[in-house]
């Protein structure tokens, strides 16, 4: 147990003295949530703050559990560090366990700091608690999933690429800040087979006072857990010259 959470408090010791994971991890949703809440230029109707924070909400476990793990693996992985703390007592198991432990704290610390934010720009919402834990729940596992699968197959600047690139088309295609009627119908429709787009829409229905969340992003974030998990498990590659 102690080198677990003495690796935890590595990993996240290192996120948070990163300036990029920052920027990815908080600053960005501040940024969009407080932006788009006091500049009215989206297509809404209605409070705009109601509804961006449950996309605003989505986009930061994007932005944690997807972006910055597989930018941050990818270079461990490169760098051999993965090689060499998989060798050591702490195990490799461990040392996953340890990166999802940080994952998670980082997905409670934004929370803790986009929901006052939220609530003090006018944010009221009506939690349904049972669906909304289960989209956490699918959600985290399908970004992580996915952002493993990146980091252990490509270079470190080819998964710092592709995890940017990924990133920003699925804040753009996902409705998390532009609604997904206003796309092209095309896009519309395509999207929501995306995790991104069923995590955002599981939130509006838990979190909106109007809302209830449709049937079919749960079938979508479950075939993306396992999915993401499945092929992660087997195409990870902790020796970067294999």
């Amino acid at each position: 147990m102690r080198p677990l959470l003495a690796q935890t408090r590595v990993e996240l010791a290192v996120t948070l003295r990163n300036g990029e994971s920052l920027l990815v991890t908080l600053g960005v949703p501040i940024g969009t949530l407080v932006f788009f809440t006091l500049v009215d230029v989206l297509p809404t109707d209605g409070d705009a703050v109601d509804f961006l924070t449950p996309g605003v909400l989505a986009l930061a476990m994007l932005s944690t559990a997807f972006a910055n793990l597989a930018i941050a693996t990818g270079f461990d992985r490169s760098y051999g560090v993965l090689k060499r703390l998989g060798s050591t007592p702490l195990g490799r198991g461990r040392l996953v366990a340890a990166k999802t432990l940080a994952t998670v704290t980082l997905l409670a610390l934004q929370a803790a700091v986009l929901v006052p934010i939220a609530l003090g720009l006018g944010w009221r919402p009506d939690v349904e608690t049972a669906p909304l834990l289960v989209a956490i729940g699918l959600g985290t596992v399908s970004f992580c999933g996915l952002a493993m699968l990146l980091a252990g197959r490509l270079s470190a600047m080819v998964t710092l690429a592709t995890a940017n690139a990924v990133f920003v088309s699925l804040l753009v295609l996902s409705g998390m800040v532009v609604p997904l009627d206003r796309l092209p119908s095309v896009l519309s429709w395509t999207s929501r087979a995306l995790p991104s787009t069923a995590l955002t829409e599981a939130f509006h229905g838990s979190l909106d006072h109007s809302g209830s969340v449709p049937a079919r992003v749960w079938p979508v974030l479950a075939l993306w857990a396992l999915g993401t998990t499945a092929l992660a498990v087997n195409a990870f590659r902790w020796d970067p010259d294999h």
